[in-house]
């Protein structure tokens, strides 16, 4: 009676053991499943990565919304005959929350630092030359690199405090040397027509809050072997550059908006070497082979921490491929209008995730070249487990997305929470793509291109990498498709084989457990 009393006792704390490992191995399935899939999330290695960055695509979703309801609130109460609303829309209210953030004031040219106030994605809060004096641009000669003459644009944006740059009227500046740009500087061209180009153009390297905003930069080239001053006191050798159009690297909180860009000898933009907090937007890229580039290098494990918004963007006439080549990191593209490519639009290498969201991808004629996406160097083996998505992408003229990887993973789950706005309103979001006024923009280069048919075109529905009928339905999912994406099983999302059946395993020992006690 004693010994049975003594295996009782002893059964008691061995059970409890099993029960809480079975519940530690549980949690750990769960925790390293989430946690590979959503490496972006939490992987922070630069210490201005945002931990949470489908918080930032979230916001981005949010912004447009209320930008797109204020403008159909208005439409609707002329339709309505409202007689409270008998003036016409104002031609500044498009839904495109950057630009309705500032050009209905009148007088935005007595308050041009609200701008710095209208950033979105991963580049919000990116200060430019905000709360700084303003320095006006009246020459546009560019004779000495290393000691820049006052007037210049080069002498203001080495000055050592923040600054808001304007111009004194249109110009063309022609660079002998690449620019090199300090922190807290905003370069807005807006009211001039300011064209930037010839040797080096603009470099934007290990600082911080810069805006560059309506200036055309084009024809770029190689330039280096020479002195260049970043600073009213610093005068550093230079090598030869590549001759990009805008290079930010090892720089963070940079928003690149509104400028028209093309003919450079590299790359229109690169954003390299453990750059994050980045927006490229409502640009116009055009007549260019080798377009965006994000990530240095496949084994520059820094670019990790990388986070780039790419948003309203129209990547129009003679581009080839690149728009972006990614490489590491955290790549929003958002309602951006893809009008024709020679190679493809969207490449990467090195594990990028890429959340694709309300773009309109335009195939070319060319019957091999109708995917928009292109895995640079990899087979599938290793490809199929990156995280690219399409939702709410319309894909006219053949045009088709290659997802991949796990299709209800944290980084998606809440990113897709809010619907992302399709191809109805991309025209609309943008009209005002490049420069201003420019008539070799958006504006003045129509939309058509021969062997191209117009509207129509297939909407992606955020499937991974099945395809379309692996994910489920098109129907509304209700709570769960609020929390996991539309097109995705819950249950699936939310546990695995392998956690289930540890579940059910602690469940049989809990009643097993208390059935003995019995």
């Amino acid at each position: 009676m004693v010994a049975q009393k003594r295996v009782h006792i002893l059964q008691k704390p061995t059970c409890i053991s099993i029960i809480l490992f079975c519940l530690l191995v549980s949690l750990f399935h769960h925790g390293t499943a989430s946690g590979s899939a959503s490496t972006s999330s939490f992987n922070i290695s630069l210490p201005h990565q945002h931990p949470f960055p489908e918080d930032v695509v979230l916001n981005v979703q949010r912004k447009l919304n209320d930008s797109l309801y204020r403008r159909n609130l208005l439409t609707y109460q002329q339709g309505d005959g409202d007689t409270t609303s008998s003036s016409p829309i104002p031609s500044c209210i498009t839904g495109n929350p950057i630009d309705d953030c500032w050009r209905c004031d009148p007088n935005w040219s007595q308050n041009r630092q609200r701008l710095a106030d209208c950033s979105i994605g991963f580049g919000q809060g990116t200060l430019g030359g905000k709360g700084g004096r303003f320095y006006l641009v009246t020459d546009s000669s560019d004779h000495d690199a290393a000691n820049p003459t006052p007037g210049t644009l080069r002498h203001a944006v080495i000055q050592p405090e923040p600054l808001w740059i304007v111009f004194s009227g249109d110009m063309g500046i022609r660079l002998r040397h690449e620019l090199i740009v300090g922190s807290y500087k905003t370069i807005d061209g807006r009211g001039a027509n300011v064209q930037i180009t010839g040797h080096g153009c603009l470099t934007v390297q290990q600082v911080s809050h810069v805006i560059i905003h309506n200036v055309h930069v084009h024809h770029c080239r190689p330039s280096g072997n020479t002195l260049v001053a970043s600073s009213p006191t610093h005068v550093g050798f230079r090598g030869v550059s590549d001759g990009d159009g805008i290079s930010v690297s090892a720089s963070h909180h940079v928003w690149i908006d509104h400028c028209s860009l093309g003919y450079c000898s590299d790359g229109l933009i690169d954003v390299i070497l453990a750059s994050t907090a980045v927006t490229i937007s409502n640009n116009y890229f055009h007549h260019h082979d080798e377009v965006m580039l994000l990530g240095h290098d496949d084994r520059y494990t820094a670019d990790t921490g990388m986070q780039v918004t790419i948003a309203f963007n129209h990547f129009g006439e003679g581009l080839v491929q690149r728009m972006p080549r990614c490489r590491h990191g955290y790549i929003h593209v958002v309602n951006n209008d893809f009008t024709a490519w020679e190679m493809y639009a969207i490449g990467g290498s090195a594990n990028p995730t890429i959340n694709s969201q309300g773009n309109r991808y335009t195939a070319p004629i060319n019957p091999n070249a109708k995917e928009v996406t292109k895995r640079v160097d990899t087979n599938e083996k290793h490809w199929g487990k990156w995280n690219w998505r399409t939702d709410g992408d319309v894909m006219v003229n053949g045009a088709f997305f290659v997802p991949s990887g796990d299709g209800v993973s944290p980084a998606y789950a809440r990113a897709t929470s809010l619907q992302a706005k399709a191809a109805g309103f991309i025209d609309q979001l943008t009209v005002n793509a490049g420069v201003f006024g420019d008539p070799s923009g958006r504006n003045g280069q129509g939309g058509g291109f021969p062997g191209i048919t117009d509207g129509g075109g297939t909407i992606t529905r955020g499937y991974s990498k099945g395809g379309p009928g692996s994910g489920g339905s098109d129907s509304d999912g209700g709570l769960f498709s609020m929390i996991f994406g539309s097109n995705t099983n819950a249950a699936a999302a939310a546990l695995r084989p392998g956690q289930v059946w540890s579940i059910l395993f602690t469940i049989i020992l809990i009643w097993n457990f208390s059935h003995h006690r019995r």
